[in-house]
């Protein structure tokens, strides 16, 4: 994918990219629900509706894909293109980190 067509989906929002990171290994919804709150340390939690609301919008944009089904509950993960949009996500996270640790009077 070219780099204009991941810039369109940037920034992420805080809940959006924990999905995403979330989504790196297969998970139901409630299991995402549990992995933000665990990869944020209880700094973001999404709700139900929130969440399959951002899913539905991810898996339409090709961010993430449903990958199979464990009774009722749906799989989703991931997909190459989802990952190339966090990944250039958190590369620029990662210069506004840097910046704001040599401003020393934030």
């Amino acid at each position: 994918m070219n780099t204009m067509n991941i810039q369109k989906y940037l920034p992420l929002t805080e809940s959006t990219a924990y999905i995403l990171l979330a989504l790196r290994r297969p998970l139901h919804g409630y299991g995402v629900m549990q992995e933000v709150t665990m990869l944020s340390e209880n700094t973001v939690a999404v709700g139900a509706g929130t969440l399959y609301g951002a899913m539905s919008t991810l898996e339409k944009q090709g961010l993430i894909v449903k990958v199979g089904e464990e009774g009722r509950r749906k799989l989703y993960s991931l997909t190459e293109y989802g990952k190339q949009v966090l990944v250039e996500h958190i590369r620029r996270t990662a210069i506004l980190v840097e910046k704001a640790a040599v401003v020393k009077h934030l």
